[in-house]
């Protein structure tokens, strides 16, 4: 099985501009790119919140363009910039995507990311093969 750029047309920027697949389907697995609280503009808020659930929204974004959803997550890393500040709400957001069995999960606390005033980035692993039961 070949491996197969996965790029959302809202995300094509990451392709062309930055030369990364926003997810790259290898396998029976869907690998994505580490994603911020951006807009599609390119705009960051202010608020921690908004900022987290663009996050969630982009990887979402991904996983529809390959026929998924957040049930095929089976891992996921999310970096924080003041990850004691945000951490309680980000548990909550998190919580209104991932479902049972949850994926594994490490949050990491960073110094800074590319773009300045980001406070999270999340990067995932999704299982391509539908889950038995």
């Amino acid at each position: 099985m070949k491996d197969r750029a996965i790029v959302p047309d809202e995300l094509e920027g990451y392709y062309s501009d930055w030369k990364m697949s926003p997810g790259l389907a290898c396998g029976d697995f869907l690998f994505f790119s580490g994603f911020t609280g951006a807009d599609a503009d390119g705009n960051l808020s202010d608020d921690p919140e908004t900022q987290i659930r663009m996050a969630f929204r982009k990887v979402g974004l991904v996983l529809a363009k390959a026929g998924l959803s957040y049930n095929a997550l089976v891992e996921m890393t999310s970096y924080h910039v003041g990850l004691k500040e945000h951490l309680e709400l980000f548990k909550q957001i998190r919580a209104e995507y991932v479902e049972e069995p949850y994926p594994a999960w490490t949050a990491i606390e960073v110094a800074g990311f590319v773009r300045d005033g980001a406070v999270i980035e999340i990067k995932a692993v999704a299982n391509r093969v539908p889950k038995s039961d």
